[in-house]
């Protein structure tokens, strides 16, 4: 009779087939279409679900049902999930009371003409990490760019290259951002500890972003633009999200909070009718109904996966190429990587990869701070460089381009590559393998 596993299974590379399934089904219906997201990827986890549940015909099928009801109930799941929809229900209160409109006009207000190009990717990196997440940020700023590269004779690739480099940058590292939710609560850290961890792995592929942006475009035309309206009142909901998660208050608090400032925001400023404030709530939350279940669905499948021997199987094969943390720490990122470039969808990625993560930082001694950090910023990397990816597609098709013809200008991302692992290869560490600030 089947025992479900107290100690660590038995390595089986069959109990991966789940995943292959979804990965057959969710690439190859994007290459037979050309649309990568002609499947829902939801569909497709689904399928992937119902292979997990065929597989092993030793456990029974109610056994396997407390197999996932462990896995969904895990206190990192409910409290991921949790935070989507309050982070959801925060972005739909802002963007209904103004907050987007008057955050992106005040920062284009101050900019000096030589710079806008400039301009975009660092107002862009603000609004990313403001509102937490890259499509919001692109859809917000693409207007604008279109603009900006009329009135300058500017590239139009250069000027959304410069938003989507900035929204790629809140997106890894925004404490409301869905990628950064998964990163820490699959990898046992705090929120504020991986930002700064984060943060100056980072710092230096922004900066020379900067550098970059600014010398390709330094002897571009000046910019005229109209009267760009603003009420500094409504950019407060951000301000207050960003500093209360800086400073380390729980996230809970600060989302709530962030949601009813909104509220009161978009009230006063006649934004928002007292009547509609609840409906702008449930519209952000029913944003987040999507990477929620999700989430879920990818919780049961990873718990199958575990009990039938997958991660061991995965962990067993790292082995054989980790040679230490350092060796580790690549692994993550790799990893990361790869599944973001399968999945075309860096929180799928990040949710899917966190496990076996998690298990690896485990066994080698890597931070947690480091792991989510890295799980973070590989998958950003390769959802900031894939051709079918949401970002460069919507980017795409708001500026009338093609996703190639942004793609050289997305410096951010490929320095983000450069920058974190220098960062791996070059950090001192203690004798214990944890880095050394």
């Amino acid at each position: 009779m089947y025992e479900t596993s107290i100690n660590s299974p038995k390595p089986r590379a069959i109990a991966l087939l789940p995943i292959l399934v979804f990965l057959l089904i969710f690439i190859g219906s994007g290459i037979i279409t050309g649309d990568f997201y002609a499947m829902p990827a939801i569909v497709a986890f689904l399928i992937a679900l119902c292979v997990a549940f065929v597989q092993n015909k030793d456990l029974k099928f109610d056994d396997k049902i407390k197999v996932i009801a462990r896995g969904v109930g895990d206190d990192n799941i409910i409290t991921m999930c949790l935070i989507f929809l309050l982070a959801g229900g925060f972005s739909g209160a802002v963007s209904a009371a103004g907050g987007v409109e008057s955050t992106v006009n005040l920062g284009l207000s101050i900019l000096p003409p030589s710079v806008a190009v400039v301009g975009l990717f660092v107002i862009g990196c603000f609004i990313s990490v403001s509102m937490g997440t890259s499509m919001g940020t692109i859809a917000a700023l693409a207007p604008i760019a279109v603009g900006i590269s009329e009135k300058t004779g500017f590239s139009m690739a250069i000027c959304i290259g410069a938003v989507a480099c900035g929204a790629m940058f809140g997106d890894n590292l925004s404490m409301i951002s869905d990628t950064t939710i998964a990163a820490v609560k699959t990898q046992g850290c705090e929120m504020k500890d991986k930002f700064k961890e984060n943060f100056f792995i980072v710092l230096p592929a922004a900066i020379i972003t900067i550098i970059i942006f600014f010398f390709i475009t330094k002897d571009g035309g000046s910019v005229t633009t109209a009267e760009l309206d603003y009420n500094i009142v409504r950019v407060i909901p951000y301000l207050l999200v960003l500093i209360g998660a800086l400073i380390g208050i729980n996230v809970f608090i600060v989302l709530i909070s962030g949601i009813v400032v909104s509220l009161i925001v978009g009230v006063a400023t006649d934004a928002i009718a007292p009547a509609d404030m609840f409906t702008a709530v449930g519209g952000g939350v029913t944003g987040m109904y999507d990477i929620t279940v999700i989430s879920i669905v990818v919780a049961c499948i990873v718990a199958l996966m575990k009990e039938y021997g997958g991660i061991e199987f995965i962990l067993k094969i790292f082995k054989k190429f980790i040679k230490g943390p350092k060796g580790a720490e690549v692994g993550i990122a790799g990893l990361a990587l790869a599944v973001d470039c399968c999945t075309a969808n860096n929180t799928v990625a990040i949710v899917m990869a966190g496990p076996i993560a998690k298990e690896i930082s485990t066994e080698y001694g890597v931070d947690p701070r480091r792991s989510a950090s890295l799980l973070d910023i590989f998958a950003s990397v390769g959802q900031g460089l894939i051709p079918y990816g949401a970002q460069l597609l919507s980017a795409a098709t708001l500026t009338g381009l093609t996703p190639f013809d942004i793609i050289p200008y997305m410096f951010y991302p490929m320095l983000m590559v450069v920058s974190a692992l220098c960062f791996i290869a070059f950090r001192k560490r203690n004798t214990e393998g944890e880095a050394v600030a």
